[in-house]
């Protein structure tokens, strides 16, 4: 990031004017001047929102509607400071002069938190590798890495090692769809055979042949285990909270996935890099052939590799793409944006793409707990979920499941499941 001019610099309104008649992206809170050029692009809200306000007062819009932003939102803008603006601070550029209008001044309870990013006090030294020092934060390590910053971040002191910690997002689809796309043919291939049996190691009596129609199927399986998969990463490993005097828990923290919450749009960060990868995608792929057949564990594996690469390009989109207001992306962008500013332990799960679908289209749950046994007359009970369908106000989808034979009902067990994740009951009691 190119260095701020100094505190005291000073702007005219018709300077400012001439900076925005070139495109650039100039907002104020009061008198404080603040170039948004290089984040408009990012914005939650969508570049054409920011633009929109290019030369006025945003003091009012960050205290809302359509939301109060977070502490760490005003830190963010405070590293896009440039400077003071000459003359009244309550009109708006314009015409290169400042017109008075109504706007509202800075809060005064939130001026203390704008004052000008000084890199040379932040708890670690930007101009050496971050990863050996972030140990050494303790307590404070926490709070730190959740401030998120606008810069790119070094983690090694050697070259060759800091390169392969990075990666252009573009490596993903290069590199593992051709895998994706030879391993299918490959274990198609090999289900036409009609030579594929399952549970063949522990009993050939009791084998199960597998025809090649079971491909599709066990090809979603795989992509519906990277979901739960990518769910247990982040809910238990990328956003657990290192005790304060585990320098290497804190340290494993930062390299997987802290460095992402600190430098959010760190382009070179954003992707899984190749080489580590593949040894996560290595391990995986043994694990599977070890507990199944090969080409069924290859099939499952192919499908989930296919469900990194969808999480991986959806999460960079989530990031640096500017989506149509209102659209499906859009509603995911925002949602995924307030993950890292507001609420970091919450939204950090790309693929709760079933949630934001149906939350888009107001498909909204119902479920009914029919504990008969409670009522006089009756000795069983059961569990009911209606799910009305999208855009229609008279189906639904309806699952009941009886308590008293579980055994029996494994894979209506897994629809409720799946069902409840999708309509977001399970998120609201953090499962």
């Amino acid at each position: 990031m190119a260095p701020a001019p100094p505190p005291a610099a000073s702007f005219s309104p018709a300077e400012v004017q001439r900076r925005l008649a070139a495109g650039d992206c100039w907002v104020r809170c009061g008198a404080r001047l603040y170039d948004l050029t290089g984040f408009v692009r990012h914005h939650p809200g969508g570049e054409q929102l920011l633009r929109a306000r290019a030369g006025e007062d945003v003091s009012a819009d960050l205290d809302g509607p359509p939301h109060r932003h977070s502490a760490n939102a005003r830190r963010w803008l405070e590293q896009y400071y440039v400077g003071e603006l000459q003359g009244d601070p309550q009109g708006s550029v314009e015409n290169g002069t400042v017109a008075s209008v109504n706007t509202q001044k800075t809060d005064p309870l939130m001026e203390p938190k704008f004052k000008v990013v000084d890199w040379d006090k932040d708890l670690v030294d930007w101009r050496k590798p971050l990863l050996w020092q972030v140990g050494h934060l303790g307590e404070k390590y926490d709070e730190w890495v959740h401030q998120p910053v606008t810069r790119p971040i070094r983690l090694f002191h050697s070259d060759l090692i800091e390169a392969l910690s990075k990666t252009a997002w573009y490596s993903v689809p290069l590199i593992w769809t051709p895998l994706v796309l030879y391993l299918s043919w490959s274990y198609y291939r090999t289900f036409a055979q009609g030579n594929v049996r399952l549970f063949a190691s522990f009993s050939t009596e009791y084998s199960v042949a597998m025809p090649k129609s079971v491909f599709p199927g066990l090809f979603v399986l795989g992509l519906l285990l990277w979901s739960l998969t990518e769910y247990l990463i982040h809910r238990f490993l990328f956003h657990m909270k290192p005790p304060g005097d585990s320098y290497y828990l804190i340290l494993l923290h930062f390299v997987l996935h802290g460095q992402h919450h600190k430098a959010p749009f760190d382009e070179s960060r954003l992707v899984f890099p190749p080489v580590p990868a593949s040894l996560g995608i290595a391990f995986f792929y043994a694990l599977l052939q070890l507990l199944l057949p090969e080409a069924v564990g290859g099939t499952v594996f192919t499908g989930g590799l296919l469900g990194y690469i969808l999480y991986d390009m959806t999460h960079y989109y989530l990031h640096f793409g500017s989506p149509h207001k209102g659209s499906y992306l859009y509603n995911m962008k925002a949602h995924h944006v307030k993950h890292h500013f507001a609420h970091q332990q919450s939204g950090a799960w790309v693929t709760q793409w079933v949630k934001r679908l149906t939350s888009a289209h107001g498909f909204q749950p119902c479920i009914r707990l029919c504990a008969n046994s409670l009522e006089p007359g009756h000795a069983s009970d059961s569990v009911s979920v209606s799910l009305p369908l999208p855009h229609s106000s008279s189906l639904s989808l309806s699952v009941s499941l009886s308590l008293s034979n579980i055994n029996k009902n494994i894979k209506k067990i897994f629809l409720l499941y799946i069902l409840l994740r999708g309509a977001g009951w399970l998120s609201r009691l953090d499962i």
